[in-house]
């Protein structure tokens, strides 16, 4: 067996070429050398070199992957951040309408284009089931392919035009506390401005009110009535805040009037006296907002 050894440069290098054996001459031998044979840079890179480029993409992909967390978050209105954002501007989220997605301050937005009129109300109230099973009976019986009944259609009860198209309040509530809106049909050239001031309109409608129930005792007492002008869409709101008191109920009610294109329109917004003073704000903020649409 022949072993060198060699000392240079202040390093040692020791080389086992092959054993000496004839048995063995084929079998390679490792060879063993220090750093300093390399010259010191051309040895193995470091683990966060050889790592690095996992690193970056781990980093970039955390940063996508939480950017769309939150994106997600965001439209899904996951845990009421979007709600929550919109609340810290609540005027720029209902001038863009965010409020018909997303609740915003506690208030959603009902938007019926077909109707052409929209409003807010508190996001914890629900639509009135009964108007829901209507329009639902309506839409099926427009698409039935069954033959038509053999009643005379002029004996059918024609539809009560009084009847909300949209109403809203607390669930499992008993109707009392709620808010609605009616569309009335009237001539195209009915003008609420012809019954006079606010008040004279006000006084108008609580004496509707009171012929509407005939056979019982009932007063309807005017508190306020204030006149909300739209020059842009030539709308003119009559707001009137009322009492109206029976034998068996007293409630607190405000209303909203205006008339556009052969159309009266009545937002009214009720509750039991006795819980009016925890719903006035509300009531004020739903009355404020009742606007007509471009259809």
């Amino acid at each position: 067996m022949a072993i060198g050894i060699g000392i240079g440069s202040g390093s040692v290098s020791i080389s086992a070429r092959h054993l000496a054996s004839p048995s063995s001459r084929s079998l390679p031998v490792p060879v063993i050398r220090s750093s300093a044979d390399t010259g010191g840079g051309g040895g193995p890179t470091s683990e966060e070199e050889e790592f690095a480029p996992l690193a970056a993409t781990f980093r970039r992909r955390l940063v996508v992957g939480a950017g769309a967390a939150s994106l997600l978050a965001i439209g899904a209105n996951f845990g009421g951040v979007t709600s929550f954002l919109l609340g810290l501007s609540p005027n720029t989220g209902r001038a863009l309408r965010l409020d018909v997605l997303y609740p915003v301050s506690g208030f959603t937005r009902c938007f019926d284009l077909a109707n052409a009129f929209e409003l807010i109300y508190p996001a914890s109230w629900v639509g009135d089931q009964t108007l829901l099973y209507r329009e639902a009976f309506k839409s099926e019986s427009q698409r039935s392919l069954d033959p038509p009944p053999l009643i005379d259609a002029s004996k059918r009860p024609t539809r009560n035009f009084s009847e909300p198209i949209a109403a809203f309040g607390p669930p499992g509530s008993n109707g009392e506390l709620n808010v609605s809106v009616i569309v009335s049909p009237v001539p195209l050239d009915f003008s609420i401005e012809a019954f006079g001031s606010p008040k004279e309109v006000g006084e108008a409608v609580l004496r509707r009110i009171a012929k509407s129930r005939r056979g019982t005792d009932i007063k309807a007492t005017l508190i306020d009535a204030t006149l909300r002008e739209d020059p842009k869409n030539r709308v003119n709101y009559y707001k009137l805040e009322f009492k109206v008191e029976g034998p068996s109920f007293r409630r607190h009610n405000v209303a909203v009037c205006c008339a556009r294109d052969g159309k009266l329109y009545t937002l009214n917004a009720q509750a039991p006296e006795s819980g009016w003073s925890q719903v006035k704000k509300d009531f004020f903020q739903i009355a404020d907002s009742f606007n007509l649409i471009s259809a």
